[in-house]
């Protein structure tokens, strides 16, 4: 038996977390949540350009976090 968790719908939340990691928004679209794969497809690039870095980062890590949770 694998420790992987594997959601209702067969999803695995650590393969969403790592999609998003790489492109956020990504693991929301694996999730099947639309819309906020649009919101991080927008607003994690206009943050790492408009603040300079600054908090182009929380939103990188936050889109992570977001679809590793929306897999329970």
């Amino acid at each position: 038996m694998s420790n992987y968790r594997i959601t209702k719908n067969n999803h695995n939340r650590g393969m969403a977390a790592v999609m998003s990691l790489v492109l956020p928004g990504v693991g929301q679209v694996y999730t099947g949540r639309w819309v906020w794969a649009l919101f991080f497809f927008i607003f994690t690039p206009g943050f790492w350009l408009g603040t300079g870095g600054m908090l182009g980062w929380v939103f990188h890590i936050w889109s992570a976090w977001h679809a590793w949770k929306s897999c329970k």
